[in-house]
């Protein structure tokens, strides 16, 4: 038996990526049940992160393959908003974001395993009209193999218009906005159509407007959801928001 015990640890540890937290259905599928893993954890040959996840012991936990991790278990989970940008080189700031922005389809919280590791907010959005299995491009980061899914540059840019006034500032918005010349009007004219918030529909034409920005010139807002022909005014932290059709 502890010939078999041992033989099948040298698979583990032979088929172990290096940072990558496991599954008790990844083990189970190297032969490893979940007493065994017991076993390991207690010898000290595998950590345990949370119920029926574990790692190497002593090994920092790599932030993709934990993100692809979470994705598993959070239905429509990726990587948005203001991480997405920078993540593509978009940002104003020289150092990159400390909070990991992370959203999802429904109500649930990043383990305590995770943010411990890579502080991150998490926040349930649903901005446009999609399933939580077919998002609306969202991708394997650069499109590789077992990368976790991130927004499109175009997607990124509307969920942080869309939390201006909530958790946004205007200021910093607009400062990420001007970064935006390559976006693709195509995409950004798709993801317009099938936006359900007026109001980041209406800030995203007007911030392309004053910030002459080429994409916008290729939009026509006459066939987008812009609401009704009255202006959207709101007060944000930068002062009065009017957003006109």
């Amino acid at each position: 038996m502890t010939t078999i015990h041992r033989n099948k640890l040298n698979t583990l540890y032979t088929n172990l990526i290096p940072g990558r937290p496991l599954t008790s259905e990844n083990l189970a599928e190297l032969g490893i049940s979940a007493d065994l893993a017991v076993h390991y954890v207690r010898a000290g040959w595998l950590a345990r992160l949370a119920r029926g996840i574990y790692c190497r012991p002593n090994e920092s936990l790599e932030l993709h393959s934990s993100l692809v991790l979470l994705q598993q278990k959070i239905d429509g989970l990726h990587v948005g908003g203001k991480s997405a940008l920078d993540w593509y080189g978009i940002r104003h700031y020289l150092s990159q974001q400390t909070t990991l922005y992370l959203y999802g389809w429904g109500i649930a919280r990043l383990p305590d395993w995770f943010i411990s590791r890579f502080p991150a907010e998490y926040h349930r959005k649903r901005l446009f009209d999609e399933r939580p299995s077919a998002l609306l491009h969202v991708y394997p980061f650069e499109n590789r193999n077992g990368a976790p899914q991130v927004s499109a540059p175009e997607r990124a840019l509307l969920e942080v218009l869309s939390e201006v006034g909530v958790r946004q500032s205007l200021q910093e918005a607009r400062e990420l906005a001007e970064s935006t010349y390559s976006l693709r009007a195509e995409v950004l004219r798709e993801l317009l159509l099938r936006c359900t918030s007026i109001k980041t529909v209406r800030l995203c034409l007007q911030l392309g407007r004053e910030l002459s920005l080429p994409w916008v010139t290729k939009l026509d807002a006459s066939q987008l959801p812009t609401g009704s022909a009255q202006p959207w005014v709101s007060r944000v932290d930068d002062g009065l928001l009017i957003l006109k059709p």
